[in-house]
């Protein structure tokens, strides 16, 4: 049987049907099942392609809007004039952002992400360096501070919502919490940097950025680059389900971000700037 993408009721579509050949404990059968979506989408700036990166598709405008954030091209809301739609080309979507007369752009830098990929770390990045010194780091007064037993909770709730996740088993998650631990809003894709943007984008566009006062939690791994988003994005606390790089680690301790990893059930290893999360027993 082809494949066949699935009908989509709202505009994220985020699996495909395919015909497999399943063995299971020595019954061999043939069915359904459902993948997760992967598409190229060109992001073009004032009409000019500035990266192509894979993606699940659906909230492309969240995407284009948080990695032109996280690049250090945007940095309010004011910035985005309109985002618009473009259609499709031979090789997937595009989608274009018209930004205020004001705002610069150096389309020679911008244009090295053009071969970026859902995987690709640095992805081009001059040197760590230039990103620290693009991005100041988080104030770190500790007037600010979550109790880890709401920490603690953040990574069911996020789980409860990972509807594509239940489809596929394939794809990342990215979840923002307010101090209460309320998860504002959750974004699915093959891409764990995409599904970052994705969540920052909604914060800038929907008037939460910058979320100074939240926690971004990863559904996988923390590294370099999830930390360098979340440190754009202003956000002081990012905690993973998984473990963080040693890059991470140290990025974040430089950066005044406290880094968590290893959030399962009531467990939790905070790497940097331990002082926003609040534990009953005295440290």
């Amino acid at each position: 049987m082809p494949s066949k993408a699935l009908e989509c009721p709202t505009p994220t579509c985020t699996t495909h049907l395919e015909s497999v050949l399943r063995w299971d404990d020595g019954i061999v059968s043939r069915g359904p099942d459902e993948l997760a979506a992967e598409e190229p989408l060109e992001i073009r700036v004032r009409g000019r392609p500035i990266s192509v990166t894979m993606r699940t598709p659906g909230h492309d405008d969240e995407l284009a809007a948080g990695f032109l954030l996280t690049e250090g091209i945007i940095g309010q809301r004011a910035d985005v004039l309109r985002i618009e739609p473009c259609g499709r080309n031979e090789e997937g979507n595009l989608i274009n952002v018209q930004l205020a007369p004001e705002v610069p752009v150096d389309f020679a830098r911008l244009t090295r992400h053009v071969f970026a990929s859902s995987s690709c770390g640095l992805c081009g990045k001059a040197t760590i360096d230039a990103v620290r010194a693009q991005f100041p780091p988080v104030e770190t007064d500790n007037s600010f501070s979550i109790d880890a037993e709401t920490i603690a909770a953040m990574p069911e709730a996020m789980r409860r919502t990972q509807r594509a996740f239940d489809l596929t088993g394939g794809l990342h998650a990215a979840a923002l919490f307010d101090s209460a631990g309320n998860l504002l809003v959750l974004r699915e894709d093959v891409g764990r940097h995409n599904a970052v943007d994705k969540v920052l984008g909604n914060a800038l566009l929907n008037g939460l950025h910058p979320p100074s006062r939240h926690v971004l939690l990863v559904s996988g791994r923390s590294s370099f680059e999830i930390m360098q988003k979340a440190l754009a994005g202003r956000v002081p606390i990012v905690a993973a389900v998984s473990a963080p790089s040693g890059l991470a680690a140290r990025f974040a301790e430089e950066s005044g971000q406290t880094l968590i990893g290893f959030l399962r059930g009531r467990r939790m290893n905070v790497y940097a700037h331990p002082g926003r999360v609040r534990f009953d027993q005295a440290l």
